[in-house]
């Protein structure tokens, strides 16, 4: 059977709050962008929606002074995306070609051809894969287990109790240093006797009296009821293989994320984890006409609010770009939709049969006389 064939000046991969703002900016822009976003499904840990369908109070994004619960947060998100003219199409991206101008994304049923591409398909929280971690109602997740202390941390039914935080690296150091500030006390359940975090984070948490460290334990089972969410976890030493049930109120799994960035291996660059690497001056990667925003290219922040506004950034670089203006890439150089290639020192445009000019208006006055 022959594929249907698709043609968008704007394509977005993902429907979290990156790829749904960059939606509403590209529709208003009366550009009609093409909105792919990945099917529910529990084992990819997907949802249209992204990470904040599986999150229930959101009290950190702007204009919702009460706080809001995270699904109703991305129905308002889709809303608006919709009232200005954004097509969504649910399916899974099974090939991308991005080595030439328009780009080639392939699902079972489709062929589409995009002029410019926006990637906002996210990062996932890595899980222990234990028994009381799935998402409620299958586990605690939502209800007592969270994978992000900034977003849940300050909600009542952490504040002064005690919370678990499992990891040995960076982000664990960071997730527990954080919920100091709310929890009664936190124990941090690493397998090894040693972290791997940087000196400077063991230090920080080393030195914080409300932290406590569980060396050599693993936890094997999150514990908890219907009623009360978590009451506790399994712990188990893993030299003696002792175990014992350790009391909490909360457990916060740290041991990093994984963007989802494999579509893209060997055409756009990346970090040494996944991350798409952007210019620090846009939403760029390498690639020309093709733009990264939201927890694809963000190992730092993270937040809703961070990744809605590089999605209004995204959207706004790929309406430059298809405008035949200038759009900062990671190389430093800037590049138009015509192929223009501005050097980053700005004295020079290269067309795109290789002949240079001048990038000066004096200079460009002077050839003319």
């Amino acid at each position: 059977m022959s594929k249907e064939a698709l043609h968008r000046d704007v394509v977005i991969l993902g429907s979290g709050p990156a790829g749904l703002t960059a939606a509403i900016y590209t529709a208003r822009a009366n550009l009609k962008p093409l909105l792919i976003d990945a099917p529910a499904d529990a084992e990819k840990q997907t949802a249209p929606g992204g990470q904040l369908m599986i999150t229930t109070d959101v009290e950190n994004y702007p204009g919702f002074s009460d706080g809001i619960q995270g699904p109703d947060l991305m129905i308002e998100f889709r809303r608006q995306a919709e009232r200005f003219g954004t097509d969504f199409l649910e399916t899974w991206i099974s090939g991308v070609d991005l080595s030439n101008r328009p780009f080639t994304l392939h699902t079972s049923d489709h062929l589409i051809s995009a002029e410019t591409l926006i990637i906002a398909t996210g990062a996932a929280a890595k899980w222990l894969g234990i028994p009381g971690e799935a998402k409620v109602p299958f586990g605690f997740g939502g209800h007592g287990v969270s994978a992000c202390a900034t977003c849940d941390g300050p909600l009542p039914a952490f504040r002064n109790q005690e919370l678990v935080v499992i990891g040995g690296g960076d982000t664990a150091m960071e997730e527990a240093t954080f919920l100091t500030r709310y929890a009664a006390r936190v124990f941090v359940a690493h397998r090894r006797e040693k972290l791997r975090a940087s000196k400077i984070m063991q230090q920080k948490a080393f030195n914080n009296p409300k932290i406590e460290f569980l060396w050599n334990t693993a936890v094997d089972e999150i514990l908890g009821s219907k009623e009360h969410g978590v009451t506790g976890v399994s712990l188990r030493n893993v030299k003696s293989n002792d175990q014992r049930v350790f009391p909490c109120s909360g457990v916060f799994v740290a041991i990093g994320h994984k963007p989802n960035t494999d579509l893209f291996k060997g055409q756009l660059e990346m970090d040494e984890i996944g991350y798409l690497r952007t210019s620090g001056h846009s939403t760029a990667t390498n690639v020309p006409g093709v733009f990264a925003c939201g927890d694809v290219q963000d190992s730092v922040y993270r937040q809703a609010v961070t990744a809605a506004g590089t999605g209004c950034m995204a959207a706004i670089d790929a309406e430059r770009f298809l405008d035949h203006l200038p759009v900062a890439m990671p190389s430093g150089e800037e590049v138009t939709d015509a192929g223009e290639h501005i050097t980053s020192d700005h004295r020079a445009i290269i067309e795109p049969d290789g002949s240079m000019i001048p990038n000066n208006p004096e200079q460009l006055v002077g050839s003319e006389d």
